[in-house]
């Protein structure tokens, strides 16, 4: 069981993309946990994820994550897969990053 984290500005869209990305994992049969939680939640809440994927608009923190998050995979979601909600695209995303 993969535990994914996604954080964003506010949480409103991504919401819509972890139900997206749940559906795909449960097509496929992928074990996982995603959630989404604002960035300022990095410390407490990446802690226990397997990867960390940061939306679009949070892109420029990647280097605060990852020093509040050490040791962690962390992968920003493309734009344009962010913008069309593709759950699947993402989903294949962590599993290559995860060699899943």
């Amino acid at each position: 069981m993969r535990n994914i984290i996604l954080f964003c500005a506010a949480g409103m869209s991504t919401s819509l993309l972890v139900h997206k990305m749940k559906e795909a994992a449960e097509k496929e049969n992928y074990e996982c946990k995603i959630n989404a939680y604002a960035l300022a939640s990095t410390k407490d809440k990446g802690k226990d994820a397997d990867i960390i994927l940061l939306g679009p608009q949070v892109r420029f923190s990647k280097a605060k994550v990852e020093k509040d998050c050490p040791g962690k995979i962390i992968e920003c979601i493309d734009m344009q897969v962010y913008g069309t909600m593709n759950g699947a695209k993402v989903i294949a995303q962590v599993k290559k990053a995860l060699g899943d």
